[in-house]
């Protein structure tokens, strides 16, 4: 399994000498497998370039969405594989309550917001709704869940030729800790922990210092770099990849962050600062 990151930002920043390692594209991850399935996990803005990389694999893609926030689907309507005619795009993501996920993706994908309509496209579309059944795409197995972020949000862990090959947890959006004075707790009363158990790599949330999150984001949907790194460690996960970084915090910040936790936190696995065009091999 090899995994990219095309896009680790929170919202759109814009990208320059401060910002020039860690990127400023919105969350997007490809994942090819050995047999050659590609998956897409979230469309930010990161899916532009990686669309413009996809000329030359299978006729079929998987698009996964976390949820349908605009910094995770606001590139979508600029993927080049959605223009080609031969193309098959599965798109997976959550319904809400009210609205079924064609209804919820039309929003964006038609006027004012985009100038064509979903049924427009010229490549065949079929959508799938999340959290389901665990199900399979090519050599992937992929297990799904709703997580603690506002609005439907699913959670997803990918195994290779399951069970016994590798296994990447995506957790872009994710707040762990909500509600809780002690965190962790125990594992089955902590969100998300049955998608990143004993991953081999966990690709999560790191928003917020520990400062920023107590001060006033507690209930925004997102994470400090502590609690991630607990969240980890309860886990029990191999390897951590930071993402979905705050716009306004640059190279300096970013690494500034990651090294406190670390001194604070002592984690026992592997942490990769997550950057656009990091490559991990699983």
């Amino acid at each position: 399994m090899h995994v990219k990151l095309w896009g680790t930002r929170g919202s759109l920043a814009t990208p320059d000498a401060e910002m020039a390692r860690y990127g400023g594209n919105t969350a997007c991850v490809e994942v090819r497998g050995a047999g050659g399935t590609v998956l897409v996990l979230d469309a930010g803005t990161g899916i532009r370039p990686l669309g413009n990389t996809l000329r030359h694999v299978q006729p079929r893609l998987d698009v996964l969405l976390t949820h349908l926030h605009m910094d995770h689907i606001q590139g979508l309507g600029f993927f080049a594989p959605i223009f080609n005619p031969n193309m098959e795009i599965h798109v997976w993501g959550p319904a809400s309550t009210t609205l079924n996920l064609q209804a919820r993706i039309t929003r964006y994908l038609s006027p004012p917001l985009f100038p064509i309509r979903l049924n427009e496209l010229p490549c065949t579309i079929i959508l799938h709704e999340v959290p389901c059944a665990e199900f399979d795409i090519g050599e992937f197995h992929i297990q799904t869940m709703l997580v603690c972020h506002p609005g439907p949000t699913v959670g997803y862990r990918i195994t290779e030729n399951y069970p016994h090959g590798p296994t990447l947890t995506f957790l872009p959006d994710h707040e762990p800790a909500l509600g809780l004075k002690r965190f962790p707790i125990s594992p089955e009363w902590t969100s998300g922990y049955a998608l990143a158990a004993r991953a081999d790599l966990l690709i999560h949330d790191t928003q917020y210092t520990h400062e920023q999150y107590t001060a006033g984001h507690i209930g925004w949907g997102h994470c400090s770099l502590r609690d991630a790194f607990k969240f980890a460690a309860l886990a029990g996960v191999k390897q951590f990849a930071t993402f979905h970084y705050d716009p306004s915090h640059n190279d300096a910040t970013v690494d500034q962050m990651i090294a406190a936790a670390i001194e604070a936190e002592k984690p026992a696995f592997l942490v990769t600062p997550g950057r656009e065009g990091q490559l991990f091999t699983l």
